[in-house]
């Protein structure tokens, strides 16, 4: 996948990768779309749209057909559980890890009340910035940047920094960024979660792999682009330790419940193939 951005605003591979699958979620799945995300196709760079028509057999093996819809599922569900927080009147939406993400611009139908904060690496947001303006995107007017290196800086103290509330409700997301963190710094984002006042948090996570199993493809291509996978956890073990911090409503999403709440009659074979790695917690 070409770059043609300085080696200074070089998007993370992974987020790269990520926008490539909601791109081709638009280009050659069937409608409905799972998430409706046309802005995905203009932040990643024409040889990929090109290679995406050209090969479009080559998005619809198994394993490309259940990593898409991994990655499409668990911002739809994270997106709608939104939607049920602004109607109890959450105004505050932080996205940790947000690469490519293009969900503020669909927050808008919220109204001009709800502030999202999208809190990533300074180069991967200069990139994502810089991206935008060269599709001729205007920077959606309810983001408020929020620039940190989740492995050294405070996370509560850079939001507080940029104008968030810690007094007032928030719906917190972090999806597929947790596995690229130290234990610490996953931790940490976990704390800052639990440490708001009844606020909800929708997340991702990976189980230890086993020893004897090759590594996933989507581990091992993350390896790959050097940005391995480091922080894993038994679903029985994250359970507790949510609890410990004080969420009160911990909810592991079950594959079949995303299937059957966004793939039923689907045609063009997207398929949940494992259990899911998706949790809502309230405090």
């Amino acid at each position: 996948m070409s770059d043609a951005l300085p080696p200074r605003l070089a998007a993370s591979r992974t987020a790269l990768g990520v926008a490539a699958l909601r791109a081709a979620h638009q280009l050659i799945d069937d409608a409905p779309r799972v998430l409706d995300d046309p802005l995905a196709t203009r932040l990643v760079d024409a040889e990929t749209l090109d290679y995406v028509r050209a090969h479009p057999e080559a998005f619809r093996t198994p394993p490309a057909l259940a990593l898409r819809a991994h990655v499409l599922l668990r911002s739809r569900y994270a997106e709608d559980r939104l939607a049920l927080a602004v109607a109890r009147g959450v105004r505050q939406y932080v996205i940790i890890g947000a690469g490519l993400d293009t969900s503020a611009y669909r927050a808008a139908v919220h109204g001009d009340a709800l502030r999202v904060f999208e809190v990533d690496h300074p180069a991967s947001q200069a990139a994502k910035r810089a991206r935008l303006a060269a599709a001729g995107i205007a920077e959606a007017p309810n983001v408020t940047w929020v620039s940190a290196n989740l492995e050294r800086d405070d996370l509560a103290a850079a939001l507080a920094a940029r104008g968030f509330d810690d007094r007032a409700p928030a719906f917190v997301t972090c999806l597929g960024v947790l596995v690229y963190l130290d234990d610490g710094a996953a931790d940490a984002v976990l704390r800052f979660a639990a440490s708001l006042p009844p606020s909800e948090f929708v997340f991702t996570f990976a189980p230890p792999p086993n020893p004897d199993d090759p590594p996933s493809p989507t581990a091992a291509a993350a390896r790959d682009a050097g940005e391995p996978w480091r922080w894993f956890v038994l679903a029985d073990v994250l359970a507790l330790r949510l609890h410990e911090l004080g969420f009160v409503d911990v909810e592991f999403v079950s594959g079949d419940e995303l299937s059957a709440r966004y793939l039923h009659d689907r045609r063009d074979g997207l398929r949940v193939r494992r259990a899911a790695r998706l949790v809502r917690a309230a405090t």
